[in-house]
């Protein structure tokens, strides 16, 4: 087996819109930092994902380097930089029917944001004080991702599904289709992400938690905002059902120790298990 390392990092401002792809990332124990730190709601505060507004891919956050600022981008509309609320009253949001809190971001970002969505929208930030506990297998936490702090896949888990993709005569897709925060290279045999059950990257340490299941996101075309269906998610169904329930691809994993994590780090599997697929 090759010296496995990580060859890139993904994190993702805004549940559901484009991400911002690092050299080097502070790792938080809620994942990389800034990684779904803000949520697009309805207006009464019921998440909205790419699942139902796929349009959220042609949002292009940044967030200044101590989180001060958010600017949002979106053919077709003026940027918008939006100065980050943290102490502002606080509003109930609902993620998958679980009650949260969110700090709203404003009328402007509102307006901006339900102008590019097409659906009135409201933007909100998590709160200091949010305390979320994810499952799996190693307890931790996590802003407003779907689940636990990191998804991680491998080169090798995403070239087996360009095989097998081709096999069916159909196209490959890109990876961001998937949005990872990390994807290992050299690792030889696709799927070891799944037995991986502790991982040491320079300074950090993950646990896993969980395989990664698959929706109808992976169908949107991340360029231009359409579902581009049924693909990869038919071709994965194929092969990739855990315990012949949904699809899954991928490994979500907590977080054990924080610190930093470049593009390039050498990754060090300290414990392996069973995996669930």
């Amino acid at each position: 087996m090759s010296t496995p390392y990580v060859a890139s990092l993904s994190y993702f401002p805004v549940k559901g819109a484009a991400g911002t792809h690092p050299d080097e990332a502070a790792l938080t124990p809620a994942g990389l930092a800034h990684d779904r730190s803000f949520m697009v709601t309805s207006r009464d505060g019921v998440f909205r994902s790419q699942r139902r507004h796929p349009r959220l891919a042609l949002v292009r956050p940044a967030v200044s380097p101590g989180g001060e600022l958010l600017t949002l981008r979106a053919d077709g509309l003026p940027p918008l930089g939006i100065p980050v609320d943290t102490t502002g009253p606080r509003r109930p949001v609902d993620l998958f029917g679980q009650p949260f809190h969110g700090v709203d971001q404003g009328e402007d970002a509102a307006q901006w944001l339900s102008e590019a969505l097409r659906a009135p929208s409201r933007l909100v930030r998590v709160p200091p004080e949010h305390a979320r506990v994810t499952g799996g297998r190693t307890p931790g936490t996590s802003g407003y991702a779907d689940s636990c702090a990191l998804h991680v896949l491998s080169r090798a888990t995403l070239d087996l599904l360009g095989r097998k993709l081709a096999e069916n005569g159909a196209p490959a897709v890109p990876e961001d289709r998937f949005r990872a925060n990390l994807i290992i290279d050299g690792w030889d045999e696709p799927h070891v992400e799944d037995g991986a059950h502790r991982l040491a990257i320079a300074e950090t340490e993950l646990g896993y938690a969980k395989p990664a299941t698959r929706c109808a996101v992976v169908m949107v075309d991340q360029h231009s905002g359409r579902r581009d269906g049924p693909e990869p998610l038919r071709t994965l169904a194929g092969y990739r059902r855990a315990g012949g329930g949904p699809v899954a691809f991928g490994v979500k994993y907590a977080v054990l120790r924080p610190g930093r994590i470049r593009v390039g780090d050498e990754v060090d599997v300290t414990a392996w298990g069973p995996g669930e697929v």
